[in-house]
């Protein structure tokens, strides 16, 4: 299958590969191969199996299943059968700006059951743990509610 990273791609589709991996990877905290392969899968016309992965990116099998999982993690990438195939095959979603930061509503949900737990049993702590706690509490109260807007209205604009 063609990849719009090693086929010579005089779009300068490799530049935009290895930019994925540098910077979509720095911003996401994933490793650069994950920016890289999210970049291939971006830019694909079809969905891609893992073999034809691993050769777009000159990777091993255990480096591309460690990526597509964290990008079927994150949100961005979905991971099907096709009809008639017994082989998985990887695309990018067409909702993954939306998958993204639904990812990151739930990562942030998870942080603020975290801070009402502990706030919930400061009780007994020095008056400033008290406090850092109640702000930890405040400050996810916050950005869960905000995330949850901003997800309505990018979905509602889309």
């Amino acid at each position: 299958m063609s990849s719009p990273a090693r086929d010579g791609d005089p779009t300068g589709g490799d530049a935009l590969i290895d930019d994925f991996g540098l910077r979509i990877g720095r911003a996401m905290s994933w490793p650069p191969m994950a920016g890289r392969t999210a970049g291939v899968l971006m830019l694909s016309e079809t969905p891609m199996t893992m073999p034809d992965l691993q050769g777009a990116l000159n990777a091993s099998k255990g480096s591309m299943s460690e990526m597509t999982r964290l990008l079927v993690e994150s949100g961005t990438v979905r991971r099907f059968k096709q009809p008639g195939s017994r082989q998985y095959v990887y695309e990018w979603r067409e909702d993954a700006w939306a998958g993204c930061l639904q990812h990151q509503l739930e990562a942030t949900t998870e942080l603020l059951a975290l801070a009402e737990r502990a706030h919930a049993h400061s009780n007994g702590l020095p008056e400033r743990q008290r406090e850092r706690l109640r702000q930890m509490h405040e400050f996810y109260t916050f950005m869960v509610s905000s995330l949850e807007a901003l997800l309505r209205e990018y979905r509602a604009s889309h």
